[in-house]
């Protein structure tokens, strides 16, 4: 049988890979450069659920196709759930993740609870219809960098359980408990069954 095509919404190599490699799922991922979708997609919302919605419906609308976007922000409680939906842009529009981490610093300067998560939601669009997964890790965000693996907030987040930032963890360890792969994992699991 011949597989279905589903666009994975997002100009990340490594997420793609994460779930283009994925064995038992009767669909073909394919990338947005796939398509010929060259450029950024919106995100003009303020939750995580909202913007993966928007982005999955950018694409699907624009061709017609089944697929499926995430959007992902670490929630720090002492900042009122901030940096959220601003993760990747928290310190301002051009920064990059040391100037996000530096803002992280200064705003939890002197709290002793800093507890937090990172939060990952999935919208996928198959045959018109809208599905939503959702992945998160619970941790700790630590007054200081540790670790040279990962992206963005890894080397000061500290999951819940573990003594090792995702910066200093090994990277298939961090793929199965990560708040990416707990989501992903939803998702092909929910396409498993289709």
């Amino acid at each position: 049988m011949k597989k279905q095509k589903l666009i994975f919404a997002t100009n990340n190599a490594h997420k793609l890979d994460e779930v283009k490699n994925v064995e038992g799922i009767n669909f073909e991922i394919l990338s947005l450069k796939d398509i010929g979708f060259e450029g950024e997609i919106p995100e003009d919302f303020e939750t995580l659920k909202d913007n993966a919605l928007q982005k999955a419906h950018y694409i699907h609308d624009k061709y017609k196709v089944n697929c499926f976007a995430d959007d992902t922000g670490l929630e720090i409680d002492a900042l009122d759930g901030r940096p959220g939906v601003l993760s990747a842009r928290y310190a301002g529009p051009q920064c990059n993740p040391e100037d996000n981490i530096k803002k992280v610093f200064q705003e939890l300067k002197g709290k002793i609870i800093r507890k937090g998560r990172f939060r990952t939601v999935i919208a996928l669009i198959l045959d018109n219809e809208e599905y939503l997964f959702e992945g998160v890790v619970q941790g700790e965000i630590l007054s200081e960098k540790r670790g040279r693996d990962g992206f963005g907030y890894d080397p000061i987040f500290l999951p819940a359980c573990f003594t090792h930032t995702f910066a200093e963890m090994d990277l298939s360890l961090k793929n199965k408990i990560s708040h990416r792969a707990k989501a992903t994992g939803k998702l092909i699991e929910f396409l498993q069954k289709r």
